[in-house]
């Protein structure tokens, strides 16, 4: 069975998915009539219920290797922002769970960082130490590019500025492109700033001073952000611990920054000040919480609680002080964020600072209402989320345009 272009409208205006598959019969759903197509059927609709998105996309071109979804979460605030990550996913239904997870995300952490921006993602399925090809990330591109500026693309786990190069060459769309392409180039170095203030905020909440020297902290994966973390981390003499599935990178890392290496299971169960997941998400689960031995977790990992509700309460049971994932993480949505409007990398680096009074604003309103940190922090953003829409109803013919991003439409700020 071939569709071109599937287009569902459910209950209300944020229920759209627009399927641009050439060829989707060996797809993990098929629909084969219209009465056909139930939840048994196309089990998505439930991962649309649990994250009430705007519009998924499927980018298929099979004849240069592209199997890709971009997840539009929310434009309340403007155009969807978020990264596109290359990960060789086991199955196709995880890649869709983990770009509704991280589009959503993407859309707190733009309310949260003040950006006037929505929340997006980009999965592709695929080895990126194998599968990567000129004409893979072309055919991306333009699949970004028929979204009219919807969403905007950025670099992400897998990811390097030679691929956003390949994207831009077919869409303005996209950010994090080198600077000698009037880009900002790898963001890694301002998220792992943000990451840095967000655990001198959670140091100075839990022991009365933001001071890190001494202290000992876990980093879990040794990728960009991981890296640049760990040179911040050794300017304030910590006793740091690395680890990494890729063994050798860890160890890296660790003649680099003097920290100790340790194997990928053990970081959960190593004693330490603070825990610091720096690569893929979901790891304090079940089968990791109980065994945690750590006062205070803040990484650069997206979607860190595996299940949000269940682990951000167990946490704070436990006594762990989580500082929320997409509030610490924020400098690289925040450099690329610069870049729409003319990149200037102090000011970027000036405001990804910031992310330290937000993470101590965040601390405060949990302990005043006795709520998760994480529940905090997402009653904060959604407040903002609902307070710009509010101002939408009205009718203003005054607007400014960014530099590069022509047609994106921004408030005017005067």
């Amino acid at each position: 069975m071939r569709i071109r272009n599937f287009i569902f409208f459910g209950s209300g205006s944020k229920r759209i998915i627009n399927h641009q598959l050439k060829n989707i019969m060996d797809q993990s759903f098929v629909i084969k009539d219209k009465k056909e197509a139930s939840m048994k059927d196309f089990p998505l609709f439930s991962e649309l219920a649990d994250f009430d998105h705007e519009q998924i996309v499927f980018c298929s071109r099979p004849e240069v290797g592209l199997h890709a979804i971009i997840a539009i979460h929310d434009t309340t605030l403007g155009p969807a922002l978020g990264g596109v990550r290359m990960w060789n996913y086991a199955s196709e239904k995880e890649a869709i769970h983990d770009a509704l997870r991280l589009a959503r995300g993407m859309t707190y952490k733009a309310a949260i960082s003040g950006l006037n921006l929505g929340g997006g993602k980009a999965v592709i399925i695929g080895d990126p130490q194998k599968d990567k090809n000129e004409l893979l990330f072309r055919a991306f591109g333009r699949f970004v590019d028929g979204l009219a500026g919807r969403y905007i693309t950025a670099e992400d786990v897998g990811m390097t500025e030679r691929e956003m190069e390949w994207i831009f060459s077919e869409t303005k769309y996209v950010t994090g492109i080198p600077k000698a392409r009037g880009g900002s180039g790898d963001p890694s170095p301002v998220t792992a700033y943000g990451v840095y203030m967000g655990m001198k905020a959670a140091a100075q909440k839990a022991y009365g001073s933001d001071s890190l020297e001494g202290k000992r902290i876990g980093i879990q994966g040794a990728g960009s952000v991981a890296t640049h973390l760990a040179r911040l981390l050794r300017n304030e003499n910590v006793e740091m611990f690395v680890t990494d599935i890729f063994e050798e990178k860890a160890l890296n890392l660790a003649r680099e920054t003097g920290a100790k290496v340790i194997h990928p299971n053990k970081i959960y169960t190593q004693e330490l000040e603070i825990f610091s997941p720096c690569a893929l998400g979901g790891v304090v689960n079940d089968d990791t919480i109980n065994h945690l031995a750590c006062h205070i977790i803040a990484g650069g990992a997206n979607n860190v609680l595996d299940r949000e509700v269940r682990h951000g309460q167990m946490l704070k049971d436990l006594g762990i002080l989580y500082a929320p994932d997409y509030v610490v993480n924020a400098g690289g949505v925040i450099n690329v964020a610069s870049e729409l409007e003319g990149y200037n990398e102090q000011i970027a680096m000036e405001k990804a600072s910031r992310i330290y009074d937000t993470t101590l604003e965040i601390f405060e309103y949990a302990e005043e209402h006795n709520i998760t940190t994480n529940e905090a922090s997402n009653i904060l953003a959604e407040e903002r989320i609902r307070s710009v829409g509010r101002l939408k109803t009205l009718y203003s013919s005054k607007s400014s345009l960014s530099n590069r991003k022509g047609e994106m439409y921004m408030r005017n700020r005067n």
